[in-house]
C-alpha cells in the first residue's frame, strides 16, 4: 500500500503469511536495443535552514525514513518502453570494484507523481538466468515484472518496487563465469554488485532509508547470486527470492581457490546462521531433481536466516513458467520488506 503524503512516516501494512499462489517463471533472454537518451533525475541538495534551538522539553526529531538521492546523477538512455513505463540504461563504472557493466532501470509510475516528491521506495534489483553478459532477461517481454508490478500495487497487494537490473557477467562464456563473486585475480563483481549498484541506486533514485525496503530476486544462475548476496549482506539487504536455484560454486575460475569459492557458497552461508535475512526458495514441481536440491537447501537453512519453500506445481526450469511465479514473488517479498515511506 502506497503511503499517502503526509508529514508523519507511514509504514506498509506487511502480511505474515507466505500467499501459496501457483505462478511460472521462465528461462534467459536476449539484449534490448537502447535509445532516446534520458537524463538521470538530479539529486536533492537543497541546503537545510538555520534553526532556532529547540526547547530541552521538546521531544527529539523524528529519523527520515526517507533517502533523498546523493548524486552525482547518472546519464541514463531508454532501453524499451513498457505499457508500465520506460525501461532505462546506463553504464556504471564502480568507484569501489572497478568493475563497468551495463545497469537497467525502472521507475515505478508513483516515483514521477508529484504527490509523492517526498516519498521513498523500495528497491528489487532482479538477476537474470545464463550468463547475462551485456544483457538481463528482466528487462524484456518474456519476464514483463513491471507491468505485473503495476497491476498488483494498483490493487494493493503489492509494492511499487524500483527495479534495478544489472548484468552478471562480462564475457559470454561459462567458463568465464565470475558467479557474482570476487574471484581472487578477476574483476571484482561482487563488490561491484552488493557495493557500487547500491551506492548508484541511492546517488540517483529516492529510496527507504536501511536496509529494510532492500531485496534481491532471480531464476537459475540469477537464483544463486540473490541468495548469496543476501546472506552475504545482510547489512544491504532485507530478503531475496531464488528462483530453481543451484547452491554450490561450479566457476572453473575458482581453480586453486577452495577457501575462497567455500566463502561464497550458498549451501555454506544458509547452514552458517550469521544472516538475518528472509528468503523464499522456489522449485519447478516437474523437476524431481530441482526439487529435491532447493529442498535440502532450505532445509540447511540456520537462525536467524528464515528460508521458506514453494513449490510451482508442474513447473519446469524454463522462463515461461518463471514468468508465472512472478506475481506469488511480488506478494511475498511485499510480506517481507518495507514499503514505500514518507516523511
Amino acid at each position: 500500500m502506497l503511503p499517502q503524503p503526509r508529514p508523519a512516516a507511514r509504514r506498509s501494512a506487511a502480511a505474515a503469511a507466505l500467499l501459496a499462489l501457483a505462478v511460472p517463471l521462465t528461462a534467459c533472454g536476449s539484449p534490448g536495443g537502447a535509445s532516446d537518451a534520458r537524463a538521470a533525475v538530479s539529486a536533492d541538495r537543497s541546503p537545510a535552514a538555520p534553526s532556532a534551538p529547540a526547547s530541552s522539553s521538546a521531544p527529539p526529531p523524528k529519523p527520515s525514513r526517507v533517502l533523498m538521492p546523493t548524486g552525482p546523477a547518472a546519464r541514463f538512455s531508454t532501453a524499451r518502453d513498457t505499457d508500465a513505463g520506460p525501461i532505462l540504461m546506463t553504464t556504471l563504472t564502480g568507484a569501489k570494484s572497478g568493475v563497468s557493466g551495463k545497469v537497467w532501470v525502472w521507475l515505478p509510475p508513483q516515483y514521477d507523481d508529484p504527490q509523492y516528491a517526498r516519498t521513498g521506495f523500495p528497491v528489487l534489483t532482479l538477476y537474470a538466468g545464463g550468463q547475462s553478459a551485456g544483457y538481463n532477461t528482466w528487462t524484456d517481454d518474456q519476464l514483463p515484472i513491471q507491468e505485473i508490478d503495476q497491476q498488483l500495487a494498483a490493487e494493493g497487494r503489492a509494492h511499487p518496487f524500483i527495479m534495478i537490473m544489472p548484468v552478471q557477467n562480462l564475457e559470454s562464456s561459462e567458463s568465464r563465469a565470475l558467479e557474482c563473486a570476487d574471484i581472487p585475480g578477476q574483476p571484482r563483481i561482487g563488490t561491484w554488485m552488493a557495493e557500487d549498484v547500491p551506492d548508484f541506486v541511492r546517488a540517483n533514485f529516492r529510496t527507504v532509508r536501511g536496509r529494510d525496503g532492500w531485496a534481491v530476486m532471480g531464476a537459475s544462475t540469477g537464483a544463486f547470486c540473490s541468495a548469496k548476496l543476501a546472506l552475504q549482506h545482510p547489512d544491504v539487504f532485507r530478503a531475496a527470492v531464488p528462483i530453481d536455484g543451484y547452491w554450490d560454486p561450479d566457476s572453473p575460475l575458482w581453480k586453486g581457490h577452495e577457501q575462497e569459492r567455500l566463502a561464497n557458497s550458498p549451501d555454506e552461508l544458509v547452514a552458517a546462521g550469521t544472516a538475518d535475512v528472509r528468503v523464499l526458495a522456489t522449485a519447478g514441481g516437474a523437476n524431481a531433481y530441482e526439487t529435491g536440491l532447493v529442498k535440502e537447501w532450505v532445509a540447511r537453512a540456520k537462525a536467524p536466516t528464515t528460508v521458506e519453500y514453494y513449490e510451482q506445481p508442474g513447473g519446469k526450469h524454463l522462463t515461461s513458467d518463471f514468468k508465472k511465479v512472478i506475481p506469488t514473488a511480488l506478494e511475498w517479498l511485499t510480506a517481507n520488506t518495507a514499503g514505500p515511506e514518507a516523511d
